[in-house]
Formats: C-alpha cells, sequence, structure tokens
C-alpha cells in the first residue's frame, strides 16, 4: 500500500508543477512596457500649474507617433559629405525615396505601429512617405486607457488660458520603439514674430511705400541691386498657422504688381481664410514673393491657429520634407516644445534633400537662457539659418543699400536649450563678440526687420511693422537667387548653407559678401545684452546680403569642385 502511494504523489507534484510553469506563462509573455519621456512640463510636475480637472473622456484629440530614424550614424555622416567639397557625395542630395530606403523606419516597424494604433481603435489617417509619422485621431478615454495617462486641464502659469496635459509620462506595451507623440499637450501655442512701432517712433525708412515705409520691392533693390536673377524655377515654402486674406496679400503690394503664383497646403482641417489675424501669414509670402520675383511658387503649409504645437509644427515640416518641392524654406514663428529634438530627424531629412530652413530669431532682444518665456524654437537647432534684424537705411526708395545698424529687438546669445555648438561655428567666439564656444549661437546672418515696413492685417494696411518675421522670408527669397544662378549651370541646389556661410565669414571675402554691421545692440531690458562688433556677433550674425558678391561667393563655395 506504501509503495502504490508514491506514483500519486509523484503526479501531484508534477500537476503542481505544471499549473505553476502555467500560471507564469502570461506573467513572462506580456509585453514589456515602453516608458517615453519629455511630454509632461514642468509646470505640471512641479504644481506651478493648477489642476482644474480631467478631460472629457469622449473629446477628440489629433496625436502623432514619431519613429526614430535608423542608421543614425551612418545618415550624420553623410550629412557632413554633403557639404564637404573634398568629397565624393558633395551636393550628391537624395530624393525621398532614397532618403526612406536608407533612413527612415522600416516599413514593418510602420506597419505594426498602425496595427497597434487601430487595434486601440484609434483612426490612422495621413500615411507620409518617409514613414516617420503615424497619424492617430482618438478620444480622450482611448488615449488614457493606451497611454496610462489621465489627460488633465491645467491653468497656465502665465498666460490667461487652460491647457491639457497627461498627468504623467505616457507608456504603452509596443514592441516598436516610438521617439515622441505630438500632440499630448498644448502647453505652449506658436507665436509670431512681427510687432507694431512703438509709439512715438520716428521712421527713418525712405522706402517705396505709402509714408516712405519700406515694400518687399526695395528690400530686392537693397540686398540684390540686380535684375537678371529673379528666382525663376524656385519655389519658397513657408510654415504659417491659420490663412489668410489674398486681398491682404494684394494690398501689401501697394500697387506694385505680383506674378509669383501663391499655392496653398492645407493640414489637419485647416482652412485658406483667415480667423481674424493674418499679419504673419501675409507678410511672409509678400517678403519672399518681393525678394524673387519670378519664382514658380510661393507655397504656404497652413495648420490651424488652435493646432496643439508638436502636431501642427511636426505635419508642416515633414509635408515640406515628403513632397520636397520646395528647397528654401521660411519659418517666423517660435515656440517652446516638449522636447528639443523631436523635429531633428526631419531637418536632417531637409540636409540630406539640399533644403534650406531659415527661421526668424526672435523679437525680444538677448536671449535669457530660458526658452519658456523666450519662445525661441526653432532658430535655435543646429539644422536652420538663424536670422536676426537690422535697422536698414537705403538711397532712397526703391535705392540701393546705404547704411545699416543692428536692430534693438533682434534675438541672439547662446542657445536657451543649450544646443551643442556645431562644427562650423566653432572658432568664432571671442571676447568682443560673448559667443559662446560650446552652445550654439544665434543667429547666424541678418536683414532689416526695424518698425518700419508697410504689410496688411485683416484690411488694414501701416508702416510700422517689423520683426525677425520680416528676415526670414526675405534670406529664403534670397537664397532663392543664389539657387537659380547655381541650377542655370547645370547644378543642383545648395547644401546646407551654414557651414558655407561661416567659411566665407572666416575668410578674405567676407567683407564683399556681407554688410557687415559694427553698431548697435540688443539689450533686452533684462541686463543682457550684446553688441554689434567686427565680424560675428550675437545680434545680426555675419551681417545682410551684399547682392551678387554674395551669391557669386555661395555660388563658388558650392561649386569648387563639380
Amino acid at each position: 500500500m506504501r509503495a502504490s502511494k508514491c506514483p500519486r504523489a509523484e503526479a501531484a507534484a508534477l500537476n503542481c508543477l505544471l499549473a505553476l510553469c502555467l500560471l507564469s506563462i502570461p506573467s513572462q509573455a506580456k509585453k514589456a512596457v515602453q516608458v517615453l519621456h519629455n511630454h509632461v512640463r514642468p509646470a505640471v510636475t512641479n504644481g506651478r500649474a493648477a489642476r482644474v480637472g480631467p478631460m472629457p473622456n469622449n473629446q477628440r484629440l489629433r496625436l502623432a507617433i514619431l519613429l526614430p530614424l535608423r542608421n543614425q550614424n551612418q545618415l550624420t555622416s553623410l550629412l557632413k559629405r554633403l557639404h564637404d567639397r573634398t568629397s565624393p557625395d558633395y551636393r550628391h542630395f537624395l530624393t525621398v525615396a532614397q532618403f526612406t530606403e536608407r533612413f527612415g523606419p522600416s516599413k514593418r516597424d510602420y506597419e505594426a505601429v498602425v496595427k497597434f494604433a487601430r487595434s486601440k481603435g484609434f483612426t490612422v489617417t495621413n500615411a507620409p512617405a518617409n514613414r516617420m509619422l503615424v497619424h492617430l485621431d482618438g478620444t480622450v478615454s482611448q488615449i488614457n486607457k493606451v497611454f496610462h495617462v489621465t489627460m488633465t486641464n491645467y491653468r497656465h502659469p502665465t498666460e490667461n488660458r487652460i491647457f491639457y496635459s497627461p498627468d504623467r509620462e505616457p507608456s504603452l506595451e509596443l514592441s516598436v520603439t516610438v521617439a515622441h507623440v505630438a500632440g499630448m499637450n498644448n502647453f505652449s501655442l506658436p507665436r509670431p514674430k512681427f510687432k507694431r512701432a512703438p509709439p512715438n517712433f520716428r521712421r527713418n525708412a525712405v522706402g517705396s511705400g505709402p509714408s516712405g515705409a519700406y515694400l518687399g520691392s526695395d528690400m530686392r533693390a537693397a540686398y540684390y541691386g540686380g535684375s537678371t536673377l529673379t528666382g525663376s524655377g524656385q519655389a519658397v515654402g513657408l510654415l504659417e498657422f491659420d490663412g489668410y486674406n489674398m486681398s491682404d496679400v494684394t494690398a501689401s503690394f501697394a500697387g506694385q504688381s505680383n506674378t509669383v503664383p501663391i499655392h496653398n497646403v492645407l493640414l489637419d482641417g485647416a482652412t485658406a481664410g483667415s480667423d481674424g489675424d493674418d499679419g504673419e501669414q501675409v507678410l511672409d509670402i509678400v517678403q519672399a514673393a518681393s525678394m524673387a520675383p519670378g519664382l514658380s511658387q510661393v507655397r504656404v503649409y497652413i495648420a490651424p491657429s488652435n493646432s496643439q504645437i508638436g502636431v501642427g509644427d511636426v505635419d508642416i515640416f515633414n509635408q515640406m520634407a515628403t513632397e520636397n518641392i520646395a528647397k528654401q524654406l521660411s519659418c517666423s514663428w517660435g515656440w517652446n516644445p516638449d522636447d528639443t529634438t523631436q523635429l531633428d530627424p526631419i531637418f536632417q531629412e531637409f540636409a540630406a534633400q539640399g533644403q534650406n530652413l531659415f527661421v526668424a530669431s526672435g523679437d525680444a532682444g538677448a536671449y535669457t537662457g530660458s526658452n519658456a518665456t523666450d519662445n525661441i524654437y526653432p532658430a535655435e537647432s543646429v539644422y536652420v539659418v538663424a536670422v536676426g534684424g537690422t535697422d536698414l537705411i537705403t538711397n532712397g526708395a526703391g535705392g540701393s543699400w546705404q547704411s545699416e545698424t543692428a536692430w534693438a529687438d533682434s534675438g541672439g546669445g547662446p542657445a536657451d536649450d543649450g544646443f551643442a555648438i556645431p562644427s562650423w561655428q566653432a572658432g568664432v567666439a571671442n571676447s568682443a563678440n560673448q559667443a559662446s564656444t560650446t552652445v550654439r549661437n544665434v543667429p547666424d546672418v541678418a536683414a532689416e526687420a526695424n518698425t518700419d515696413n508697410y504689410t496688411c492685417d485683416q484690411g488694414s494696411c501701416s508702416g510700422d511693422y517689423g520683426g525677425t518675421s520680416f528676415a526670414a522670408p526675405r534670406w529664403a527669397g534670397f537664397l532663392a537667387l543664389v539657387n537659380q544662378q547655381v541650377a542655370s549651370g547645370g547644378n543642383s541646389s545648395l547644401s546646407f548653407v551654414n557651414p558655407s556661410i561661416y567659411s566665407i565669414g572666416q575668410s578674405s571675402n567676407y567683407n564683399s559678401a556681407f554688410h557687415d554691421i559694427t553698431s548697435g545692440n540688443n539689450n533686452n531690458g533684462q541686463g543682457q545684452s550684446f553688441s554689434a562688433v567686427v565680424g560675428y556677433d550675437l545680434v545680426t550674425g555675419w551681417g545682410s546680403p551684399n547682392g551678387q558678391n554674395l551669391i557669386d561667393q555661395l555660388s563658388e563655395t558650392n561649386l569648387s569642385t563639380q
């Protein structure tokens, strides 16, 4: 009898062991939780933003899952070779398809994320050619469940409005690596970089507009001064939030004709018309078209004005990259992003495809070290050309360049968000200009930005507008002239121009290629100030373009090994 009990005992033990194994399988098979970062603002975590309450479960939001690039080291190396005149890859730019094949997220990973999102009830829309973004549309209830957060309304600590945000960093059960989820908060809204003249402002301009205000044509005469190059065959792309009235664009030419076609690219449900303020959109269009009146088109990329920053900006820039139509791009808006690296993959695609982005440096003077208040991003990115402001005097209406000083409100200084100094900027810092030896310095170049420019906003026209908003699209239009000259020789567009600009700036050709601004400062009234000095400075960069001389220098710098 004793012997007969042993097999039963052994069987029971085996059954227990088997049960334990079976119980352990679900926990081992469960997908690992991926915890994300940089989605919750410090104002939420430190309690400065007072909690109002949870967002309604049925409220819908647009999100975009950003996927990381592949082969990052290879891409970094390629970007250096593309503007290295000694490399066989010099200016051999990639197509969108080539960039996606070599560096974009894999088709397998992209499809896995799409499948995951749809399985959670999200609507997936707008599959981009580069597979960088998975666009989602869903309810707050779905977002809370999938990302393990509670989407909550908070009172903004410095602005009179309510914003929403997750109460904690999102996480999700997905094996594919996610770089960021755009649109999970609207703490920072995009701000245009233009302004009106202060009271009792005395206009020094002698332009062609009413009461001597500057028109866009005056900028072409001052900074180019010729007639041969018009930007023919080139397109300029503009980032905008909200639409505009075509009547304001026409009126801003103040009786002068415009033959440049204007095409709108509407994103995220945007409409072409204005919602009550179209000053930024109008001046961007007019300044680009005036500098290069033979452009094939000005392409206006529009997201809604109430777009959550992090969706609108991502979608616009990615559309610019995946279309790859405009080789010169301009952004006159600034914001404080969740993550200052989230747009880097798109900016790197710009560089790999031969697209240049000019960004207004801001209108609040010297940087304070806090982008939370300055809203200077993306001007501080190492992948863009940051454009500061000057006060220009011309030789009469439609006349040539006469003199130029630093504009007092020109944004500049070491980057607030601490971007590491790029190789092409190394060596420019000295005791006079106070530039950083470790942090990216802003701006790179400059153009007229004083409040003596003519434009129209919602049917009201005035000659007291200014801001680095004017300067950025002027430089984009100027580059179109350069690219037209380069294209006439059968060559492709210029590579990322900052390395060439800094090479010229440190050469014997500098004073013939640029107007070196050496007087004035950008005192912000808070104790910070940088002065315009000989050579590079933190108010005007290397200065403003000196017409055909700079065009020839940029063309030669970019073509000397072709």
